[in-house]
C-alpha cells in the first residue's frame, strides 16, 4: 500500500527531476528534431523513462507503448527493466533504429488488439493529436490496463505553438490555410495534415474526459517539458491550452487486484480546472 510518506517523497523526486536545466536540453534538441531525430527522440525517451518511473515502478512490468514509431522508447523502457510491447499501425517504423520487430503490434491505437486489464503500464507520446478519435483511443487504453495500473498519456494542444506542427504558426489562422500555405512554398503536403492525419485537441477535453471516467483517477496533470515550477499554467483553463505547449495526463486505473485492499492514493494534480 502507497503511504502518505511515499506520496511526498515520490513528489519531491519529480520536482527535482524537472529542472530549468532539463527543459532548456529538451528544447535544443527539439530544434532539431528534423536534422538529428537521433538526439531529440533519444532525449525524449530517456527523459520518459524518468518520468514514468516517478509514478509506478517500471522492472518487470509489462509496458504498452501505443504508438510506438521508430524505437527509441523500446530500446529506452527495456533498459530500464520494463516488458516493452510496442503498437503502431506500421511496424516497419520500429526498424528505423535498429530494433527488432519481435513483441511489437500492428494495428490502431482506437481498437487495440490487446486483451482486456492486461498491461500494468499504458504509455503514449504525443499520439493522440493524430487519431481522429482520440477518446476513443483513451477508452481503450484504460480497457487494457488492469486495476492499480498506470496511464501515461501526453500530446500536444492544438492551441500549443506547436499544434500546427511543421505548419505552426499559422494554424492559428486555420488548419486548412496553415496546410495550404506550406503547400504552396514547400511544394509537397506536409506530413502533419489537418484533419487528416493532425487534429486539434485541447486539454480541457482532455480533462474533462478523465474527471467523467469512473475507470480511472487522476495521479497528475502537468505541461510536460516545463519545470516543476511552472506546472501552475495547467490551472488556468484558456491559459493552458497556448502556454503548456505539450501536456501529460498520468491516470490511475480504479478497482482492485485480487487479494488487493489497497485504496485510492491522492496524488498532485487531482484538482484540476476544467
Amino acid at each position: 500500500m502507497t503511504t502518505a510518506d511515499d506520496v511526498v517523497t515520490d513528489r519531491a523526486a519529480r520536482r527535482r527531476f524537472a529542472t530549468l536545466g532539463r527543459s532548456v536540453a529538451l528544447f535544443r534538441a527539439f530544434l532539431v528534431e528534423q536534422t538529428d531525430p537521433d538526439r531529440f527522440y533519444g532525449l525524449l525517451a530517456a527523459d520518459s523513462v524518468r518520468q514514468v518511473s516517478g509514478y509506478t515502478a517500471l522492472t518487470g512490468r509489462t509496458l504498452l507503448d501505443v504508438g510506438g514509431g521508430p524505437g527509441y522508447f523500446a530500446a529506452a523502457f527495456r533498459a530500464a527493466g520494463a516488458r516493452y510491447v510496442g503498437l503502431d499501425p506500421d511496424v516497419g517504423d520500429f526498424s528505423a533504429v535498429g530494433e527488432s520487430v519481435a513483441g511489437m503490434l500492428r494495428g490502431s491505437g482506437t481498437a487495440l488488439p490487446v486483451r482486456s486489464a492486461s498491461v500494468d503500464i499504458a504509455f503514449s507520446s504525443n499520439v493522440l493529436e493524430h487519431v481522429s478519435e482520440p477518446q476513443r483511443m483513451l477508452d481503450e487504453m484504460v480497457r487494457v490496463t488492469r486495476p492499480g495500473g498506470v496511464l501515461f498519456v501526453s500530446f500536444t494542444p492544438w492551441l500549443s505553438p506547436w499544434g500546427g506542427h511543421e505548419t505552426a504558426p499559422w494554424h492559428y489562422l486555420g488548419g486548412d490555410r496553415a496546410r495550404r500555405r506550406y503547400q504552396r512554398r514547400m511544394g509537397r503536403p506536409p506530413k502533419n495534415r489537418y484533419r487528416e492525419t493532425l487534429f486539434p485537441v485541447s486539454i480541457s477535453d482532455a480533462l474533462r474526459w478523465a474527471r467523467g471516467n469512473g475507470e480511472v483517477e487522476v495521479l497528475d496533470a502537468l505541461p510536460r517539458y516545463h519545470p516543476w515550477w511552472g506546472r501552475w499554467v495547467v490551472q488556468v483553463p484558456g491559459v493552458r491550452e497556448v502556454v503548456a505547449w505539450n501536456f501529460v495526463l498520468v491516470l490511475r486505473r480504479t478497482g482492485h487486484e485480487p487479494g488487493s485492499l489497497a485504496g485510492k492514493t491522492q496524488l498532485t494534480g487531482g484538482r484540476v480546472a476544467m
